[in-house]
């Protein structure tokens, strides 16, 4: 029996995905439920398995586009398992046969050297002086080596001083993950009215509760203290005292939300993903930080589902790992607003009018000008600020240890 395998709907609203990476061979035997592709959709990476055992015939490419619905691949489920499994894809290189040197061939008889021999024709003479290039350098393609009109058109000047060094470069197909985004933040920029407000942090509060309190934590929740979960909560507390933050607009509609749903951008082995916190508002400080490891290892490993990509009414972004001092965050479509985080720097800051030396965050909030307005905007990020600086009152209600769960 012969079973067609069609590609499943990865989610609501895709209709289309690409071949990412096959990761069996034409005619290898594969085992029921064993992942035999790698797909790209416009919203995450996910893999294909196999329906049934048997030996497969592939339909599809590498790189190819194909409808949901549509045949990628054929199982021979009545054919018998042979003696040892086929390998996987990640041997295909190391079996691939050598390459059959090819054959040598005779040297073309050489040119009879002539007048024209590595002179250009008038025509090529004007181009070249034109572009500034000595015809000397330029190798003729015309009778005899003549340099020709075409020869001079496509001659590049030199890019200044020679040196030896390679000059090579490359090309690779963008993933339809990469596409999308790409095509997404493009269209933030054109249909949005988006501006930037930025506030500074002072993060000794929370560099205070986490090293006295990190270590019961992560011994009793099995998870580490981290940042996260002090700017999720913060975020939250934000969004319901300024709502028009946690909205959207929908044509000449304004959709605001009472629950919080907070995406998280992380960087991916297919570029960024931007799984969401689901009903953050409910969650305490153990919830969070669980659940963002939980995310962030599902991205990393290429195991996140496009249904835990999807939704979100806010985002948090952090360029800080990555060494950002200072960033205008993207927001992230359809939400109307997005917080950067940034990396953390010893300052001199003015405390009390004393010059004192403090861990210092830049953050920056993104947003939407045509639903959120500059009031709303600046109130939202001082009130982020006043939370993670004193974080006891605002996010612990006075109770540290009940906060923590310890």
């Amino acid at each position: 029996m012969i079973l067609e395998m069609k590609v499943p709907s990865p989610g609501e609203s895709i209709t289309e995905v690409e071949i990412a990476t096959w990761l069996v061979q034409d005619g290898d035997y594969v085992e029921k439920d064993q992942a035999i592709a790698e797909v790209d959709s416009d919203k995450a990476t996910l893999e294909l398995p196999a329906e049934v055992s048997g030996i497969i015939t592939l339909k599809a490419e590498e790189g190819d586009a194909v409808a949901v619905g549509e045949v990628v691949c054929l199982i021979d489920t009545s054919a018998a398992k042979p003696e040892g499994d086929a390998p996987a894809k990640e041997d295909k290189k190391e079996e691939a046969p050598e390459p059959k040197a090819e054959a040598p061939k005779a040297a073309a008889p050489a040119a009879e050297k002539t007048y024209a021999s590595g002179t250009a024709s008038p025509a090529a003479k004007k181009i070249l002086a034109e572009k500034g290039i000595d015809a000397a350098s330029i190798v003729g393609t015309g009778k005899a080596g003549r340099v020709t009109k075409d020869d001079a058109i496509q001659a590049k000047p030199s890019m200044g001083t020679p040196t030896g060094g390679s000059r090579g470069e490359s090309r690779s197909k963008l993933s339809m993950l990469r596409r999308k985004v790409a095509e997404r933040l493009v269209s933030v920029k054109n249909e949005t009215a988006m501006l930037t407000t930025f506030n500074e942090v002072d993060m000794s509060p929370i560099f205070a509760l986490r090293n006295e309190h990190k270590e019961a934590f992560k011994a009793k929740h099995g998870v580490g203290l981290g940042f996260m979960s002090f700017f999720t909560l913060a975020v939250v507390r934000a969004l319901e005292m300024y709502p028009a933050v946690n909205s959207m607009m929908d044509g000449k509609e304004m959709i605001s939300y009472d629950f919080c749903d907070i995406s998280i951008a992380v960087s991916g082995p297919k570029g960024l993903m931007v799984p969401v916190i689901r009903n953050a508002e409910n969650l305490t400080f153990r919830g969070v930080e669980a659940e963002v490891k939980r995310l962030a290892l599902r991205a990393r490993d290429g195991q996140i589902t496009v249904d835990e990509m999807t939704g979100g009414t806010f985002t948090i972004t952090n360029g800080g790992v990555f060494g950002s001092m200072l960033s205008t965050p993207i927001i992230n479509p359809p939400q109307s607003g997005i917080l950067g985080m940034h990396n953390i720097v010893e300052r001199p800051v003015a405390v009390d009018g004393q010059v004192v030396i403090r861990p210092i965050m830049y953050v920056a909030l993104s947003y939407d000008h045509r639903i959120i307005d500059g009031k709303e905007s600046v109130g939202f990020l001082v009130a982020v600020k006043e939370a993670l600086e004193n974080p006891q009152e605002f996010l612990m209600n006075n109770d540290v240890k009940k906060a923590l769960e310890l």
